[in-house]
């Protein structure tokens, strides 16, 4: 029924040694996986706004062994508010977060200036609200809304994909 992180991140195309930014991370589910699957050698920063969140994702991440991954308290809807210097990642996977934000542009943006040249934005989001298991029906960002959204950031669609029966998933790219 909801998004499988397991199941979306395997399609990513994420490989060991990858540097990768989470955006909105939350409890983790798809920092953990991806800290898993770039292994060791690579990097994900979970970037949240809410600090409890951080610290249990920080604490289960330690638990795992998965020393890879760092939490950073930031904001990804403001310039620079992730923390990271322009051009630091090859991934930003935004899972569930644009329906959440009034600045849903600048989100693009700030995804936009700390991706290198060819990197990808991974946009996972909901496709509905249905009947309530998602957000309110008026929070929902249609899968036009978010291609227009990222691509007056500059961002070009790249690929659509499955992320589940009440998601859909947009691969954008930087070039």
């Amino acid at each position: 029924m909801f998004s499988n992180p397991r199941a979306n991140v395997a399609d990513l195309g994420l490989i060991p040694g990858m540097v990768v930014a989470d955006f909105g991370a939350g409890v983790g589910n798809y920092a953990l996986e991806m800290a898993r699957t770039v292994g060791a050698g690579g990097k994900v920063y979970a970037i949240e706004v809410q600090k409890d969140l951080l610290e249990r994702l920080a604490r289960e991440a330690k638990s795992q062994h998965l020393l890879n991954l760092e939490v950073i308290w930031g904001n990804v809807e403001k310039p620079g508010g992730t923390k990271l210097k322009d051009q630091a990642v090859s991934v930003v996977v935004m899972a569930n977060v644009l329906f959440q934000t009034d600045a849903k542009y600048s989100m693009a943006l700030e995804a936009k200036r700390i991706l290198r040249t060819g990197g990808r934005v991974v946009l996972i989001d909901w496709s509905g609200s249905f009947g309530g298991i998602g957000p309110r029906a008026d929070q929902v960002v249609s899968k036009d809304e978010a291609k227009r959204i990222f691509a007056e950031a500059g961002l070009q669609l790249q690929a659509e994909f499955s992320a589940g029966e009440h998601h859909y998933g947009l691969i954008f790219i930087k070039s």
